[in-house]
């Protein structure tokens, strides 16, 4: 972990490579899942963090989440992502779904004006929007990892 609670990335893309887009590096808060406003979990607004060594982290909903990422031209893929365990409310958990979905399948990435779009094979969407916005402090860990693929 590193300091303030933030994730530390331990490892890069496990293919060996580091991600070759400069432009997605950063905070994307989630604006838009499978075409509806994401529901506000106990730390408000989904987000995620790319980073330049390929590790993405960030807030889905209810629970941490944490995985690689890798972007070939404009295909988006995640390697395995973990996932705290953690209740929460109805539509908070209805949202995190959606978002682990996108984090478990990948998909098309399409930049526009103001972020980005990312489609799934499966027709899933979600629309980020970059921001530095993170929670103020990270939910608990008591419940450990799992693993979604």
């Amino acid at each position: 972990m590193r300091e303030h609670g933030q994730d530390e990335p331990t490892t890069a893309d496990l293919t060996g490579g580091v991600p070759d887009a400069p432009w997605l590096h950063g905070t994307w808060q989630v604006a838009r899942i499978d075409g509806a406003e994401p529901a506000a979990g106990l730390q408000g607004p989904p987000w995620l963090t790319f980073e330049g060594d390929g590790v993405v982290f960030g807030y889905a909903g209810v629970n941490r989440v944490r995985g690689t990422w890798r972007l070939d031209g404009s295909t988006l893929t995640f390697g395995p992502v973990v996932a705290t365990l953690m209740a929460g409310p109805a539509d908070a958990t209805a949202t995190e779904r959606s978002v682990l979905a996108v984090l478990q399948d990948g998909g098309t990435v399409t930049p526009g004006p103001e972020g980005c779009g990312v489609r799934t094979p499966a027709g899933r969407t979600a629309e980020l929007v970059r921001t530095s916005a993170r929670p103020a402090a990270d939910p608990p860990v008591d419940a450990g990892p799992h693993v979604l693929h």
